[in-house]
């Protein structure tokens, strides 16, 4: 089992991949972010945001060890898998939520993004597995 050390080096190195990616990827994470922990704060007493917010730390905690054990590598798109029950979730929850205000557009906005991201990810795993393994971001 890694020590604290090792797990904090891998957290602080997935951070600094991620501030070391380029601008549109940056721009990107930034949508992400907002959409799966800032706003579900607006609404945490609704159990669809609680869900949110844990399935979006889950995926940071698993995207962190995925970084300590293989670098900023391809492999991290891995780390949104737990989006796949989240989004089935949602989708289940979609006819009790009105489409008519900001909750109700903030869901729908979300499995858009979370889906669109899912996409880039599968993409990226599978490079991965075919060969592709070098880090995505080099020196961290």
């Amino acid at each position: 089992m890694p020590n604290i050390s090792t797990a904090w080096n891998a957290f602080i190195k997935f951070n600094k991949g991620m501030m070391r990616m380029p601008i549109y990827w940056q721009l990107w994470l930034m949508l992400l972010i907002t959409a799966n922990v800032l706003i579900p704060l607006l609404f945490l007493s609704h159990l669809e945001s609680q869900v949110v917010l844990a399935a979006i730390l889950a995926s940071v905690i698993l995207m962190a060890i995925l970084t300590g054990l293989s670098g900023f590598t391809r492999l991290l798109g891995l780390g949104h898998v737990l989006w796949i029950p989240l989004l089935y979730f949602l989708w289940t929850r979609l006819p009790q939520i009105p489409a008519d205000d900001f909750f109700g557009l903030w869901i729908r906005v979300l499995m858009v993004l979370n889906a669109a991201s899912l996409a880039i990810d599968t993409v990226d795993v599978v490079r991965y597995i075919a060969g592709d393994r070098e880090e995505t971001i080099k020196g961290l």
